[in-house]
């Protein structure tokens, strides 16, 4: 993996914590991204060439007018103002290439001065066994502050330890090992027809970025949430708030119309295509 640093950028050592997405249902995570990027007003100061990512190319989602940029498959954002680095990916890992691509990721952030990481996911809603339908939607975290995924700032803030994480699990062992380079024990990945309800957790991408800032000795914490396909922007405002109160950031800092809001990315502007002609009814 190569970081690429676009011409006449800088990019600040102070922006310390990393907040990037891993690709699942609904793409809830890649849409909290945007939401942080375009309310921090973060800039691009560059990109990371994967070989283990899939090609893709379109328009600048962040901005109203046509500026000539284009949007790549994994990008890198600063904002120096809230010491935050995001990165945006925009196209799936290749199959059977998350492991590499996990490994080679992890091997950015801590060449390049990280010391926390966000990892935000979503999981399948059809998994969620204990629904609790007073307290709202929810918002589980795995962490690696402790041996069993547990973080007391985490719980402090009211959010869920995942209760599925298992670290004496064949997956999450496997995981484990193949990212420790000191680990001389022989472990493989069940196949397809081999998995277990257990295994679906460690089997997501999430899971393997966890395990791989893990083995680099870095502080992650994955924020995930239980949804299903369709409209996920209620569930990206969740995970996004989510990240924002991990990390100590205020509404003030952001940059929204009216100030300490929200701000829209322009791309979602169009998400679902034009609203009905109400002349129909």
């Amino acid at each position: 993996m190569e970081f690429v640093v676009e011409e006449g950028k800088l990019v600040h050592e102070e922006c310390s914590t990393l907040i990037l997405p891993a690709l699942s249902i609904g793409n809830v995570g890649q849409l909290a991204v945007d939401l942080l990027v375009s309310s921090t007003a973060a800039e691009r100061v560059g990109y990371l060439d994967d070989l283990n990512l899939l090609p893709c190319v379109g328009n600048d989602a962040y901005g109203p007018l046509p500026c000539g940029d284009i949007a790549l498959p994994l990008e890198v954002y600063e904002s120096s103002s809230t010491a935050t680095t995001l990165a945006q990916q925009r196209s799936p890992v290749a199959k059977g290439m998350m492991i590499k691509f996990a490994e080679n990721i992890a091997e950015f952030a801590a060449s390049n001065g990280k010391k926390d990481v966000i990892v935000l996911a979503s999981l399948d809603f059809q998994r969620l066994h204990n629904l609790d339908l007073s307290r709202g939607p929810q918002v589980y975290y795995l962490s690696n502050t402790e041996s069993d995924g547990r973080d007391d700032h985490c719980e402090r803030l009211g959010f869920g330890r995942l209760g599925e994480y298992d670290p004496e699990g064949r997956c999450w062992k496997y995981l484990s090992s193949v990212f420790d380079k000191n680990n001389k024990e022989e472990l493989s990945f069940p196949s397809e027809d081999e998995l277990e309800d257990i295994d679906y957790y460690p089997s997501l991408p999430f899971a393997a970025l966890f395990s791989a800032f893990k083995a680099r000795g870095l502080k992650v914490t994955c924020l995930l949430c239980y949804c299903s396909e369709g409209d996920n922007i209620p569930d990206a405002f969740l995970l996004a708030e989510a990240a924002s109160k991990l990390t100590g950031l205020t509404p003030d800092k952001f940059h929204g119309e009216e100030g300490g809001k929200w701000r829209i990315p322009y791309s979602w502007k169009s998400m679902y295509g034009a609203p009905p002609d109400m002349s129909m009814f």
